[in-house]
């Protein structure tokens, strides 16, 4: 991540008329999930006009704030309200909202849109030449209403830049958990998808899932106690035998669950998330090739570069973006 996308923890929640709750509760409990295990998330929630407003189920939503001030690394939640036709006496948007975000973002904020909150976005300008997604139910209007957006369907979210949108409703959780592992790594990530008893999946046009989000649909207790020290503790040695003290197993009982349950043993995992833990460092940080080595827990570079070279099929220095 560079120095201008770096995140400032602040969730600035807009609050729109007829919000769809279930696209306003899943990501903001995503957020406070994250927040409770250590992450540094501020939830905010604003509305165009402070004070109460209705969502499309009837609940009445009081105490909003008034829109406020943005800087760079902010992000800025829209979920979906129920759209209506606009007329001039009710426009798709409160007016006060369009000039908003786009200040927000000429200023450096990034902004996530939940199902229609895609529409928003593109009300306001921001997916102009960007590539998005929304409810399937809404993706023809959208293409007709916006023809200068590239709206993709069959997928679960989108990020370009900035400016990040999700599908239909429930996938706005899996948005907001693709937010919380760009921000603070996978391995929070999954550990946030654990607390809140969800699965965690990739945009559905990646061919790869993440071994940090893979192999945690189980019910094993003590695989997941292992999974999750291993996860916090990469660049630490481990053994089997302190493994299996904290599984409360013997070592070839945990070996034995973790191969049932998951497929592989605990160091094989080890390894596996190691080697994840590089490709992302590679792509999205400048540390030297020995750096990211020590990093994810490699003692020896050359060791590494062998390890990375047969797991992704090309050696770490080829593993830098263009």
């Amino acid at each position: 991540m560079s120095s201008e996308d770096r995140s400032t923890g602040r969730v600035v929640v807009l609050v729109l008329p007829e919000v769809n709750l279930l696209d306003l509760g899943g990501p903001v409990q995503v957020f406070d999930a994250a927040a409770y295990q250590g992450a540094d998330y501020r939830l905010e929630f604003v509305s165009a006009d402070p004070g109460e407003l209705t969502s499309a189920q009837g609940l009445r939503l009081a105490g909003l704030d008034p829109l406020p001030a943005t800087a760079a690394g902010d992000l800025i939640l829209v979920p979906g309200p129920r759209l209506r036709p606009p007329t001039p006496e009710h426009p798709l948007v409160p007016a006060a909202v369009l000039p908003w975000l786009r200040s927000a973002v000429r200023d450096g904020a990034r902004v996530a849109a939940v199902c229609t909150g895609a529409a928003v976005l593109a009300e306001a300008g921001l997916l102009a030449g960007r590539r998005c997604t929304t409810h399937w139910s809404l993706i023809d209007a959208m293409r007709r209403r916006y023809p200068d957006t590239k709206v993709k369907e069959a997928v679960l979210y989108v990020h370009d830049g900035p400016v990040s949108t999700s599908a239909g409703i429930a996938a706005g959780i899996d948005l907001a958990l693709s937010l919380v592992e760009r921000d603070h790594g996978p391995a929070l990530a999954a550990a946030v998808a654990r607390q809140l008893v969800v699965y965690l999946r990739r945009d559905g046009a990646q061919g790869q899932i993440s071994p940090f989000l893979a192999h945690r649909a189980h019910l094993h207790p003590a695989v997941h106690r292992v999974q999750d020290h291993i996860a916090q503790h990469l660049d630490a040695p481990h053994t089997l035998d302190e493994l299996a003290r904290l599984a409360h197993l013997s070592p070839r009982g945990l070996t034995r669950a973790f191969t049932a349950t998951i497929g592989c043993t605990p160091l094989e995992y080890q390894q596996r998330l190691r080697l994840e833990l590089a490709a992302n460092l590679l792509a999205e940080t400048d540390l030297t090739i020995e750096a990211v080595a020590a990093r994810c827990g490699f003692r020896d570079a050359r060791h590494f570069r062998r390890l990375y070279a047969a797991r992704h099929g090309v050696p770490p220095s080829a593993a830098r973006p263009a």
